[in-house]
C-alpha cells in the first residue's frame, strides 16, 4: 500500500494555493509523492475555466478569481473544508471518472458515519443532502497528474451562495454540516476524517508530510496563517 501524505496547510490565499498547486504539477517527477492538501480559503469566488461570468450574480466585495479546474462557479471561504488531490493518475492507474467517484464517495461515507443520508446527483458533480449540496468538486489534469480538489461545507456563512448560481445551476439550495447535525461541525476534525476516508477508498496509507517533506510545491501555502477552530 503505497503512502499518500497529508499537508494540513490551514488557511491559505486562493491565488496563492493554486500557483503552489500548479508548480507542484509541473515539478514532479516520476518518483514525486502525492499528497493531500487540507486547507481554508478566505472568501472568494472562483470560475473554472470554461465557466461563464453571468453565473457570478452579485459579487459585492468577495473576489472571483478565475481558476484551471473545470466546473462552473463556486464559493470558498471560512468554515469550509477544502482537500486538493495532487495525485499521479498514470502511476496509480487511476482514472478521472474513478477519481470523481471516489471523492463524492468519501464524503458519502463521512457523512454516513455522522447519521446523514447524501447522494449524488447524475449529470451535476458533488454530494447533496435532501436536495442541497453540501459538498463540490473539480479536478485540472495535466502530464498525467491532477490537482484541485473538493470542498466540504462545514460550518460557514451561507449567504454569499446567494450571489452566484452555484456549479452553474440558478436556485441550487445549499447547506453545511452545522445546519444538519451542529454537534459534529468540526471544520478540523471533519477535514481530518474526510482524508482518511478517501485515502482508505483509494487503496492508500495517509501519513503527515514532514518540514523535511518540502517537494515540489507548496511554497507559499507553507507560509500561510494556521487555522484555530472551525468557524472565523
Amino acid at each position: 500500500m503505497s503512502a499518500l501524505r497529508l499537508r494540513r496547510l490551514g488557511r491559505v490565499d486562493y491565488a496563492a494555493c493554486l500557483a503552489d498547486m500548479q508548480d507542484f504539477t509541473d515539478r514532479r517527477e516520476a518518483d514525486t509523492p502525492d499528497e493531500l492538501w487540507l486547507v481554508e480559503h478566505p472568501p472568494v469566488f472562483t470560475l473554472g475555466q470554461a465557466g461563464k461570468p453571468e453565473h457570478v450574480l452579485d459579487a459585492g466585495d468577495i473576489p472571483v478569481l478565475r481558476c484551471d479546474r473545470g466546473g462552473q462557479v463556486t464559493y470558498h471561504g471560512p468554515g469550509q473544508v477544502v482537500l486538493y488531490t495532487l495525485l499521479d493518475l498514470k502511476r496509480a492507474d487511476l482514472g478521472v471518472k474513478a477519481l470523481v467517484s471516489a471523492l463524492e464517495q468519501a464524503v458519502i461515507d463521512l457523512l454516513a458515519s455522522l447519521g446523514l443520508s447524501a447522494e449524488r446527483r447524475v449529470g451535476a458533480p458533488g454530494v447533496y443532502v435532501a436536495g442541497a449540496k453540501i459538498a463540490a468538486l473539480g479536478l485540472r489534469v495535466r502530464r498525467g497528474c491532477c490537482y484541485h480538489g473538493l470542498s466540504l461545507n462545514v460550518a460557514m456563512d451561507l449567504a454569499p451562495f446567494a450571489r452566484i448560481n452555484p456549479c452553474g445551476y440558478a436556485g441550487l439550495a445549499v447547506t453545511d454540516l452545522r445546519t444538519l447535525a451542529p454537534a459534529v461541525a468540526e471544520r478540523a476534525l471533519i477535514g481530518e476524517r474526510l482524508a482518511k476516508t478517501l485515502a482508505a477508498l483509494l487503496g492508500r496509507r495517509l501519513t503527515a508530510a514532514t518540514a523535511d517533506d518540502a517537494g515540489a510545491g507548496a511554497g507559499h501555502a507553507r507560509d500561510a496563517e494556521p487555522c484555530h477552530g472551525h468557524v472565523v
